[in-house]
């Protein structure tokens, strides 16, 4: 009798159960999946599995997830755009430049000035036009037009802000603008440059500022000058007029370093001016000594999204004289180790084929005897370099790692309001 009761008992579950597993098996059958017997028993995933044994364990969601989900994308290989700058006597120095910063990736824009013979100007594009690499990648510019520039005056900033125009109307495909003089001289190779700076927030600003202008509020922010430059075609020095002027309200005043590193977004906006404050001060630093080391600081730190992707560094070496003069000091061989103490990515002034660039070519850039580029991961060909190989691979140098030293270092202290716009 308890027997009975027992099996009474277990009766309407039987029941239940039955009538569920005829319910999944006609509608497997209706589906047309009687034959997925791995689909079925992942349906009853609560009965024990009676998979084959070549068949696969059933795929749980979180399994599923990483198993699809994307591995984080390598931070994308950024792009600079150089403006490299020279004057009379400068086609040597500007040529062996460009040589040693040249990658396919990036992209340049040369300039000898109106006061550089016309012959000369006329060689630099010849030996652009027939350089085989150059011709191939199409990613180097002269400005045929030369320009006036005088180096105290607001015609370098104009000349500088010509250029920028240029970039932005022949491509978009850049990430940070590079204003370099005929006496610059890089001291890492391009790929340490690109590979350093592959995981920089692209909307920093690199720009060398303080506030504290001191001597120059009497002898820089209060005189007038005027730029011939503006309006001769004969290159002279500017000259002073009166009365002196009084110190802006409207604005602060920033000073620094006329070499820079700039972010796309921060060029487009000084170009366009959709905002009305770069051309107030355009017009402002037209009367003010050497503008070139205040505009684009001043413009940057008086507007304050701006202000928060300015870096208190312009990446050079650069020895001056304290108080600083108008000029540094050019460097020579004797400076090879605070150059490279310096971690930074390029130094000047540098004379003509001075013995120091030599060293810089064979120890920091790895430039063999006659080698025409400086070598990286894009060189193809024999001799290296001649031809143009994968343009996106990277070959760092152990001078990456001296950079990525002070990069980091600098950004950090900008993403926490360190040195900036003070």
């Amino acid at each position: 009798m308890g027997s009975f009761n027992i099996e009474k008992k277990w009766q309407f579950p039987l029941i239940m159960i039955s009538i569920v597993f005829l319910f999944f098996l006609a509608t497997c059958f209706n589906m047309g999946l009687v034959s997925t017997i791995h689909s079925f028993n992942s349906i009853l995933f609560f009965l024990p599995s009676r998979l084959a044994e070549n068949q696969s364990a059933p795929v749980f969601v979180e399994t599923k997830i990483s198993a699809t989900a994307p591995a984080p994308a390598a931070p994308a290989i950024p792009r600079f755009a150089y403006l490299i700058s020279g004057s009379k006597n400068d086609l040597e120095k500007l040529w062996r430049t460009l040589l040693a910063l040249y990658h396919p990736l990036n992209h340049y824009i040369v300039h000898l000035d109106l006061e550089s013979p016309l012959e000369m100007r006329l060689e630099l594009a010849s030996r652009i036009e027939k350089q085989p690499v150059f011709s191939e990648v199409g990613n180097v510019f002269m400005i045929p037009k030369a320009n006036m520039v005088t180096y105290r005056g607001p015609t370098m900033i104009a000349h500088t802000l010509h250029a920028c125009a240029i970039l932005l109307k022949r491509t978009k495909d850049w990430d940070w603008f590079i204003n370099l003089s005929a006496s610059d001289y890089p001291l890492v190779t391009q790929d340490d440059l690109l590979y350093t700076f592959s995981e920089v927030d692209r909307s920093l600003n690199f720009i060398e500022h303080t506030s504290r202008l001191g001597w120059k509020l009497e002898k820089r922010a209060m005189p007038l000058i005027i730029d011939p430059g503006l309006y001769r075609t004969n290159k002279s020095d500017v000259f002073w007029v009166g009365p002196k002027r009084t110190l802006p309200t409207a604005f602060k005043l920033f000073t620094g370093s006329a070499w820079m590193v700039l972010s796309h977004s921060f060029v487009e906006y000084v170009v366009w001016g959709w905002d009305n404050l770069p051309r107030t001060l355009l017009m402002y630093y037209t009367n003010f000594i050497s503008s070139p080391e205040g505009y684009f600081q001043t413009v940057a730190c008086n507007e304050p999204e701006l202000a928060k992707t300015v870096v208190n560094s312009d990446l050079h070496y650069i020895s001056w004289d304290n108080p600083p003069k108008q000029h540094p000091h050019v460097l020579n061989i004797n400076d090879t180790t605070k150059m490279i103490a310096s971690n930074a990515a390029f130094a000047r002034k540098f004379k003509h084929n001075d013995p120091v660039l030599d060293v810089i070519d064979k120890k920091l850039l790895h430039r063999e005897n006659e080698q025409l580029f400086t070598p990286g991961g894009w060189c193809s060909g024999n001799p290296r370099c001649s031809k143009v190989g994968n343009i996106h691979r990277i070959t760092p140098s152990p001078g990456s790692k001296r950079l990525r030293l002070l990069v980091t270092r600098l950004t950090w202290m900008a993403k926490f309001g360190q040195k900036q716009c003070i």
